[in-house]
């Protein structure tokens, strides 16, 4: 989905007109906001690659580079207000400049593409291009330089250090260089992680919810409905405990492997639900809704490593290829467990 209610106008140039755009938040950019920010239309919010312009730029002025995913994009026009200059969108599929920067589509090839695509040379007089800080893992600088001539700057971590960063000659302080993961922007992410997993924790409560009647009986519909919303409150406390909980308090939690740390968070939960009497009376019951809620919760938490500033990809990587197999081990035991007691 191409936006462009942020367009206000234009700007001349000799290779033809560039569009301008707005430093201003509208109320539809603020409302997707909160919709990307709930994982609605996310992998649909971007915006075309190429140059844009803010404020009144000529050939003197900086050029700044970012990805095409939207919000990426609106932070940054958001701090060049009151900034003659000129934006550069990389094609990075709708992922934000850190991600993408792993993931390779903020990178050099990328970068080199999109100068001579567009003849930024052409546009400006001067050779620098202003990158965020974050980007640099995907680019080499030097390859850039040597195939465009231009020079890669790096500028701050946050877009809203820019205009201290020109005032200060194009050069950041040791706090714009500090990468910080807070507690309000960890809250930020939690929404995007709940729905992560929303059709199969639609899906598998109501499986649980079937098999919840079964008894060496024969079928319980009272059965059904009493161990049934004792299962949709068990997963799902699992569930948040992984995707909320850790997230929330990752710093404070022990251990330095998420998926370890969502253990840990979901078998708190499950000392609070067996207090609760949620997870059933005999102990191979109780052990399995041990097993299926800490491994739940350490698969969800491991899946927060993406949206992290204390991981790198060859450690997430290293990661998921130990905890994998014992989160599916735990859940296969648990559930195994589990139908067992309805015969017992």
């Amino acid at each position: 989905m191409t936006m462009t209610s942020f367009v206000i106008g234009d700007v001349m140039t000799q290779l033809g007109v560039i569009p301008r755009v707005s430093t201003q938040w509208t109320f539809e950019d603020r409302w997707s906001t909160i919709k990307v920010r709930w994982s609605i239309g996310r992998m649909q919010y971007r915006i075309t690659p190429g140059i844009y312009a803010v404020g009144n730029p000529d050939r003197n002025s900086h050029v700044f580079v970012t990805g095409n995913y939207k919000l990426s994009f609106d932070h940054l026009r958001r701090a060049l207000e009151g900034i003659d200059g000129w934006i550069l969108v990389l094609e990075t599929k709708g992922i934000n400049v850190w991600c993408a920067a792993g993931k390779g589509t903020f990178g050099t090839k990328e970068l080199v593409k999109r100068i001579r695509h567009h003849h930024l040379d052409q546009i400006v007089d001067h050779r620098k291009l202003i990158l965020p800080q974050l980007g640099a893992t995907g680019v080499a600088a030097h390859e850039v330089k040597r195939m465009t001539d231009f020079t890669v700057i790096y500028g701050p971590v946050l877009a809203k250090d820019i205009q201290a960063f020109l005032t200060a000659g194009l050069k950041a302080t040791d706090a714009m260089r500090k990468v910080t993961f807070p507690f309000i922007e960890r809250l930020k992410l939690i929404p995007v992680d709940l729905f992560y997993g929303k059709y199969y924790m639609l899906l598998v409560p109501f499986v649980f919810l079937l098999f919840s009647g079964l008894s060496s009986k024969g079928y319980s519909l009272e059965l059904a409905l009493n161990h049934g919303l004792k299962a949709f409150v068990n997963l799902y406390s699992g569930y948040l405990a992984g995707c909320a909980l850790t997230p929330a308090l990752l710093p404070w939690i022990p251990f330095r492997r998420f998926a370890v740390k969502g253990l840990v968070m979901g078998w708190l939960v499950a000392i609070l639900l067996l207090f609760a009497g949620t997870l059933g009376i005999t102990l191979i019951e109780k052990v399995s809704w041990f097993l299926m809620i800490g491994g739940l919760s350490s698969f969800m938490a491991m899946n927060f490593t993406g949206s992290s500033t204390f991981t790198s990809l060859s450690g997430v990587q290293k990661e998921m290829k130990t905890a994998l197999p014992v989160q599916i081990a735990m859940a296969v035991l648990g559930i195994i467990g589990w139908i067992l007691t309805r015969f017992l």
